[in-house]
């Protein structure tokens, strides 16, 4: 096998375990006006992902660095043609990230409701524009001969990729509840696991109308095989949390975005982006990618350094694997909220 198509592969994997893991987190920032009632709540479900969210985040810089140092062309064209909507999820991803930090900095009820309010942006934001990113570059964009991005921003918001938003939206959504579910107890677990189901039955149903649009458009056999089982996973998630086994529940949320996201790989190989234009020139593994030395290179470090990772983030989520409760969190003097 070609080291191309090996490093393909591995940034297939790299965003496979950036949805997967940071999925639920976005699906927790964006519920958190929904599931928590006051502020005790509200820090329940924050906790739930507070020893984790950072470290999924790692898979979105080493899919972005990957990218960058084994398909320069790809990461080029990518980042100049999307340049405003990954300008947007950056910002995002930021301005959630010292959300996170600065909620609990002043005993301020306007000031902890406005941090708040940037938690549920900064998960929404993304949430939906990864889904219009990903459908478009599989979709294809105008790349011209010269392997240039020659289009606008409106045309990245075609009907195909704004489902392809709203899919991803709603399955964070179902996945972030399902995740809450497992990881906490008492009222908020009861409430997000019935969400999880309501939430999940129109998830299914976008991302049957996606993944088959998708399998018409540009599907393989692999990619085929690849759709049917995410829709089964997604199923047989929803009948587990609507059975109260919230663990398999979020499996299959787990399976099925794993699934979903490899399927479109899938479709979209041997492109990494492929262009609309008849005259154009499609961005491939050959054409897009780096020296053989430098994937060689690059191949030595993952296998080093790759298990280490995965070892250390396996820790942490087994460290914090508990469920916690109103009563893990304690009270917080009563503050009247500013005028």
């Amino acid at each position: 096998m070609e080291l191309t198509t090996v490093w393909f592969g591995l940034i297939a994997v790299l965003w496979i375990g950036y949805f997967c893991l940071e999925g639920f987190d976005f699906g927790v920032g964006m519920l958190l006006p929904v599931l928590a009632k006051n502020d005790t709540e509200r820090r329940v479900l924050i906790n739930t992902i507070g020893p984790v969210w950072d470290g999924n985040e790692v898979w979105l810089l080493v899919a972005g660095g990957a990218t960058f140092a084994a398909f320069p062309e790809w990461y080029a064209t990518l980042f100049s043609g999307f340049y405003l909507p990954l300008l947007l999820i950056l910002v995002a991803l930021i301005v959630r990230g010292v959300a996170f930090e600065y909620r609990a900095k002043r005993d301020d009820v306007t000031w902890r409701r406005r941090w708040d309010l940037a938690i549920v942006v900064g998960s929404v934001v993304p949430a939906l524009l990864w889904g219009v990113a990903f459908a478009n570059i599989v979709r294809g964009v105008p790349i011209d001969a010269d392997l240039e991005y020659v289009g606008g921003f409106f045309n990245l918001l075609n009907p195909y990729a704004l489902l392809g938003g709203v899919m991803t939206l709603l399955l964070f959504l179902t996945h972030g509840a399902m995740f809450i579910s497992l990881k906490t107890d008492g009222p908020v677990r009861y409430a997000a696991r019935s969400l999880a189901v309501r939430i999940g039955v129109l998830a299914a149903a976008v991302t049957v109308v996606f993944l088959l649009w998708t399998q018409v458009e540009t599907g393989s056999l692999g990619s085929a095989a690849a759709f049917v089982l995410a829709a089964v996973a997604l199923l047989a998630g929803l009948l587990a949390a609507a059975a109260a086994h919230e663990g398999w529940g979020f499996t299959g949320t787990f399976v099925a975005i794993a699934l979903g996201v490899g399927g479109l790989f899938l479709a979209l190989f041997p492109d990494v982006m492929p262009t609309s234009l008849l005259g154009g020139t499609s961005l491939t593994t050959t054409n897009a990618a780096a020296t053989s030395y430098t994937l060689g290179i690059m191949t030595v470090v993952a296998i080093v350094f790759t298990p280490l990772v995965l070892a250390y983030q396996s820790w942490t989520y087994w460290v914090f694997r508990k469920r916690i409760s109103v009563h893990h969190i304690p009270e917080r003097p009563a503050v009247a909220a500013r005028p």
